[in-house]
C-alpha cells in the first residue's frame, strides 16, 4: 500500500544529471547513487525521456537534461513517471459490501475528497522547480560536517 517511489527516484536522477552536468554517467553509476538496480534507473530514464525531460543515449554516452533545470517542475516529473492525468495517488478499495451502509456509500464519499487532495498536491508540485531541489541539496552538502 506504499506510495510509489518513482517520483523520488526520478527527482534524484534529474538532480544528479544537473550536479554532474558534462560528466558521462552510466545507468550503473546513477543506480549506485540512488542505491537501486540499474534496470530501475533505465526504466525511469525511459519515462523521463518519453516526457521530454531528458535525452538518453545508449551505452556510456549517458543522458542529459533537455532544458534548464529551472524550467522543470516537480509536477512535470510526477506526470512523467506516474502518467499524464495521474489521479491515482489515493485509491479506493474495490467491491465493498453493498449491503452495508458504509460499504454502499464509501466510494462516492471519498472520490471528491481524494480528487481535492490530488489537486492540492499537484498545485504544490507545480510551484517547486528542480533548481530549488538542487539548491537545497548543495546547501545541505555545504552545511554537513565533513568526515
Amino acid at each position: 500500500m506504499a506510495i510509489s517511489s518513482r517520483l523520488s527516484v526520478a527527482i534524484h536522477i534529474l538532480a544528479l544529471l544537473e550536479v554532474n552536468k558534462g560528466t558521462r554517467m552510466t545507468s550503473e553509476f546513477i543506480a549506485s547513487s540512488v542505491n537501486t538496480n540499474a534496470v530501475v534507473v533505465r526504466r525511469i530514464m525511459g519515462m523521463l525521456n518519453k516526457a521530454g525531460l531528458v535525452t538518453t543515449n545508449p551505452g556510456v554516452a549517458g543522458a542529459s537534461l533537455t532544458r534548464p533545470i529551472s524550467q522543470i517542475t516537480l509536477l512535470d516529473v510526477y506526470r512523467a513517471v506516474e502518467g499524464e492525468g495521474c489521479d491515482h495517488l489515493f485509491s479506493i478499495h474495490e467491491k465493498p459490501n453493498p449491503k452495508c451502509l458504509v460499504g454502499r456509500n464509501i466510494q462516492g464519499a471519498l472520490e471528491s475528497k481524494y480528487s481535492q487532495a490530488q489537486s492540492a498536491m499537484e498545485n504544490e508540485l507545480q510551484k517547486i522547480t528542480m533548481d530549488q531541489v538542487v539548491m537545497d541539496i548543495l546547501k545541505d552538502a555545504q552545511a554537513a560536517p565533513s568526515n
